[in-house]
């Protein structure tokens, strides 16, 4: 008999503790996430968090770039608690963060974490001088520290070393395979830095983000054979819609099912006006698909063809979807577990009942030519048919009376008309 398994032992990593979130030591993969928002304009800047935070992302992180936004991040924190919002606030860094933090001690004590690229933390004689200075304000307020080495922004003084050194080898290698390991030992080598200065492992996470699927994959395992911290997954400039979605989901995808990866971001460009959440939304998708976490419970649907001409599945799959989903935040606490339900709605008979009966509860609406009857399946049973112009809004008062019956007690809620 073949043997099937899920995803590969995790990586191990040392634990680090960042608010109340843990990241590595064995600990469920993070979602995070990241505000589009000017960080100086705090109550906008706290109004994404919020949605974010509600959405699902256990970090958030925001830009912080100059004084202005520096000041902000207090007067945001303090907004986010009157909103009764705890997620973890992760400062983003770049060529003058040192400078930041030393002139502004509130922000340096309100966040939770400091990110910071090895990249442009400084240049030339300047730069160990000005990493040391982030890392030591990180000692001293006790914040853990992500070190993320990135594509776009790699550290040329090594980059170039490392390409000279190859051009001399007797059997050069490949310029991309040169560039894939000064992203591992450009993120490595800050590491390494950063604990000689007197900052713990247990304080410290690595990314090395690029924005080609095989290139990350490549980087991400290098970085786990090579070292023990815990590793942030994301693929940088992913791109909008579904482009970024497939990308992002291909390479984390595998690295995921490889056991690397502690704490992972899909960075989506949203589309003009659009909805930044939707990059948590796929990174908790992302983590169920794969069986490494539960958020909400799944809809599974049938795709349609010539025989499901109705559009009342597709409808109905969409309603359910979109009601429980907007319900999770209130059913965490009123029904444990729920997020592990599992629903079905078909549309025709070929897999409908199968299918069905595999969910927690399922529906099997009738195709073309098929008999006005829809059967109901619960517990892998078939509990009721319905008949008539009213089986969606019947079925949906059926799946809330099921949750309501299996995880917990209160008040009934009923789906949008």
């Amino acid at each position: 008999m073949m043997e099937f398994s899920g995803p590969a032992e995790r990586h191990r990593t040392v634990a680090v503790q960042v608010g109340n979130v843990a990241i590595g030591g064995g600990a469920p993969v993070v979602v995070q996430s990241m505000t589009n928002t000017d960080t100086a304009d705090a109550e906008a800047t706290a109004q994404q968090v919020a949605a974010l935070a509600r959405t699902g992302s256990e970090l958030v992180r925001v830009t912080v770039d100059r004084d202005e936004a520096a000041a902000a991040v207090p007067r945001i924190k303090e907004r986010l608690l009157r909103m009764n919002v705890e997620v973890p606030i992760v400062g983003d860094f770049h060529y003058i963060g040192h400078k930041l933090l030393a002139d502004h001690p509130a922000c340096a004590e309100a966040l939770d974490k400091y990110r910071i690229n090895p990249g442009n933390v400084g240049f030339k004689e300047k730069k160990d001088r000005q990493f040391s200075a982030i890392v030591e304000t990180a000692i001293r307020y006790g914040k853990p520290v992500r070190i993320g080495a990135n594509w776009g922004s790699l550290d040329q003084e090594l980059l170039t070393h490392l390409m000279d050194e190859n051009a001399r080898s007797n059997h050069p290698a490949d310029a991309r395979d040169v560039t894939r390991e000064a992203m591992v030992q450009s993120a490595l080598l800050s590491a390494a830095r950063a604990e000689e200065i007197g900052l713990p492992r247990s304080k410290i996470i690595i990314s090395a983000k690029v924005s080609a699927v095989q290139d990350l994959i490549a980087v991400y395992g290098e970085l786990a054979r090579r070292s023990n911290y815990a590793l942030h997954l994301g693929l940088t400039e992913a791109g909008m819609g579904s482009k970024g979605i497939v990308a992002s989901s291909a390479a984390i995808g595998v690295l995921l099912q490889q056991g690397i990866g502690d704490t992972i971001r899909i960075s989506l460009t949203p589309e003009p006006n659009g909805d930044r959440t939707l990059e948590v939304k796929v990174a908790q998708e992302l983590l169920q698909t794969l069986g490494l976490r539960t958020f909400v419970p799944l809809v599974a649907a049938c795709p349609g063809c010539g025989r499901t001409t109705s559009t009342t599945f597709q409808e109905l799959a969409a309603k359910i979807q979109n009601f429980i989903r907007d319900s999770m935040p209130e059913w965490k606490t009123r029904y444990p577990g729920v997020e592990g339900l599992n629903v079905a709605v078909m549309g025709c008979i070929v897999n409908g009942p199968g299918e069905s009966k595999h969910a927690d509860i399922g529906i099997s609406l009738p195709g073309t030519g098929e008999a006005p009857a829809a059967p109901v399946f619960i517990d892998g049973k078939k509990a009721m048919t319905l008949r008539g112009p009213t089986v969606a809004q019947d079925f949906q008062k059926i799946v809330i009376d099921y949750i309501e019956r299996r995880f917990g007690t209160g008040t009934r809620q009923t789906a949008a008309e």
